[in-house]
Order: C-alpha cells, then structure tokens, then sequence
C-alpha cells in the first residue's frame, strides 16, 4: 500500500528513487500527437493536450511543487489505467500507456494524498495500437497469473482470520506474513480497482479523514503492538475476509495490458522503495522482507512475461534487467536460511548499512525498470 503521507526516512529514499527515475530524462518538446506534458504544482495540474489520438500514449511529467506527487491516468468511474508514483520536487517522470478511445481524467495528487487536482481528457478515434501477438499472449498469462495469486490468498487469509477470531495470538502472528504473499505480488491490479486496496493494505498515515481503519495492518497493530485480540479485532478479521473475496472475484476483470504490466512492476519497486525499505510497511510485525520479496517476484514475474518483445525492441535494457532482478534476488537470499521458505529476517534486526545496501539495489533495478513499458512498444534508434 502506498503512503499517504511521507516521513523524512520515507522522503529521502524518494529523493533518491526519482533521482535515478526522472532527473535525468528529458521533457517532451509536446509536438507530438502521442506526447501530453504534464506539469504538477502544489496547486495545479496542467496538461498540453485534453485530446489526443488512442492507442500509445506518453505522459511527460515534470513536478514544480514543493511536495511530492503522483500521476494517474483514470477510467470514468476512477479505476486506474496507469499511474506514476513519488515523483519528487524538481524532477521529470515519463509513463507509456494503452488507451481505448473514450473519456479519462489525468489526475496530479500533490503530496500523494486525496482525490488530486484533475483534468478531463479524451482519446479520439485514432488508430487503436497494433499488439505483437507475443504481448497479447504475455497479458493472457499475466491475467492467469494473477487470478492464481488471489485463489492463493483466500486460503491463507482465512487461516489468519481464523486465528485472531480464535483468540490465538501466536498463530495470528504466524499466518500473518503468509497471507499477505499473493496480495503484494500483484497489487497494482488490486489498486487499480480504487476501493479495494484502501479497505485491505491501508497504514495508519494513510487514512483519509474520517475513514474507518480495516484490514491487516490494523489488525498487525493489535497482534504486536496492543499484543491482546479485541472484539473488533475478529469483526475485522471477518470484514477483511469479505474484502479479499471481493478482490478474488475481480481480479479476472481488471484491464490489463502490456503497458500496465510493465508499469505495474515500477509501481511494485516504488512500493519497496517507500515503505518496505524503510520499515515503515510492517512497522509492527517487521515482516518487511516477506513484503519486499514479493514485491520483486511480481515484478519479475510481468518482466519475464514481456522479455521477448522488449529484448527484440531494447537488447540492452533486457541485458540490464537481468542483471539488477538477478542481483537483488541474491542480496534478499542473504536474508532467509532456505531459498525456497518466506522465513526472512525480522527488518528490526537489520542494521543501516544493510538497509543502504537493500535500497541501493531496489534504485539500480527501478531505473532501467522505469523504461520497460517504451520497450514494448517503440524499437531503440
């Protein structure tokens, strides 16, 4: 779950995320027909285009507030068609996107927080995108994959939920890690939907005003931190059951295309980044590393999907991939006595220069990752 609000700890693994993301990529010339710039303010959010032809799209953002902000592309009814995360003061993001002829809004959320600052945009008739057969196969798979995912979590979220309606402390905090694995390998589908992941993954600094705290990580704080199980407590284990459920039965439904995949594994990085990173997604329970681990193999798993196509277009960017998905595997194995278990260290016990060395390697992945969804789509010159 993204974090609404940032902590210093937060903000400077941003700084040093969009660093390698954004500073150092040019602002469109908006000539094109394809290109819409996007300028964010504090206040504002300004597009160089509200019409533009379907199929292949190009944000050019550039970030002139003080605060951070995000970038979406959203349906009508405020399901996501693509996004761009944390994107610092001062820096430049580009996101590649598949749009059907319709209506959207581009949305700017200053500080990352609300319902954002928004333009209603149209795509026109144009000429719908040609797919490489390959990709519509790679979607397919992703499609399954995900789908397997959320069968996968409803089992193992039960037994959680079992547990604290039981009483059982112990064997809560047990099933706890386990039943979030399926979640975080795929949660920019379940974001995109809008309302379920708010219900499900939110932190405390991410509420909205006046919005009720479910899911796991309210009840994570009654596990570890308040260390005694409530009447609520087993409401809400109920309550994030009937959520899960909701999710499983939709995931077949959420649009998917290869540029979301490809998105949606930056978007996972950025989820590292700003939350596991900094142990500020399992403040409690530190099961950071499980969270990060599955992070990453939801990542690699839309990469390796798309590896033909984008080997094909970019050579070099896949050779690349490889090496930093490769590298950051190794460094998580240091972390768990059995490759093949989710038993990883408690994040408490790992130290700063450790902590350093994991962010280093999610800044070295995130960069070439960031340009994955071009690679699908355009041929390098």
């Amino acid at each position: 779950m993204r974090a609404a609000r940032l902590s210093v700890v937060t903000a400077t693994a941003v700084a040093a995320l969009t660093a390698v993301t954004g500073c150092t990529e040019k602002g469109s010339s908006g000539d094109s027909d394809r290109v819409i710039d996007v300028t964010a303010t504090d206040s504002k959010c300004e597009v160089s285009k509200k019409e533009f032809p379907a199929g292949h799209v190009e944000l050019a953002i550039e970030n002139k507030g003080s605060k951070v902000t995000e970038v979406y592309v959203l349906f009508p009814d405020d399901r996501i068609v693509t996004e761009r995360e944390n994107i610092g003061p001062g820096t430049r993001q580009k996101v590649t996107a598949e749009v059907k002829a319709g209506a959207y809004t581009i949305a700017c959320k200053p500080g990352m927080k609300g319902d954002g600052i928004r333009q209603e945009v149209t795509a026109t008739g144009g000429t719908a995108a040609k797919r490489d057969p390959r990709l519509d196969a790679a979607v397919a798979a992703y499609r399954k994959y995900a789908q397997e995912q959320a069968d996968a979590t409803l089992p193992l979220a039960k037994t959680f939920a079992a547990a604290v309606k039981a009483g059982d402390l112990e064997a809560a905090k047990k099933a706890y890690a386990p039943s979030r694995i399926g979640w975080e390998r795929t949660e920019p589908v379940a974001e995109s939907f809008g309302d379920i992941d708010p219900k499900v993954d939110v932190r405390a600094d991410g509420l909205e005003d006046g919005q009720k705290w479910t899911g796991w990580h309210r009840l994570e704080k009654s596990l570890w931190q308040d260390k005694k199980i409530t009447a609520l407590d087993k409401t809400l284990a109920d309550q994030l059951i009937t959520d899960l459920t909701d999710w499983q039965n939709r995931v077949g439904k959420a649009d998917i295309t290869p540029t979301s995949m490809a998105n949606g594994a930056k978007e996972l990085l950025d989820e590292v980044a700003t939350g596991k990173v900094t142990g500020e997604e399992e403040r409690y329970s530190h099961t950071d590393l499980v969270d990060f681990k599955a992070n990453v193999e939801g990542a690699e798993k839309s990469y390796e999907l798309l590896k033909p196509v984008a080997k094909e277009n970019n050579a070099a960017l896949v050779t690349e991939l490889d090496k930093q998905f490769a590298a950051i595997d190794t460094l998580l194995d240091k972390y768990r006595a059995d490759k093949t278990s989710y038993d990883f260290t408690s994040y408490d016990k790992v130290g700063d220069a450790d902590r350093k060395q994991l962010s280093d390697a999610v800044n070295a992945l995130a960069e070439p990752l960031s340009k994955l969804a071009a690679a699908v789509v355009t041929k390098s010159a």
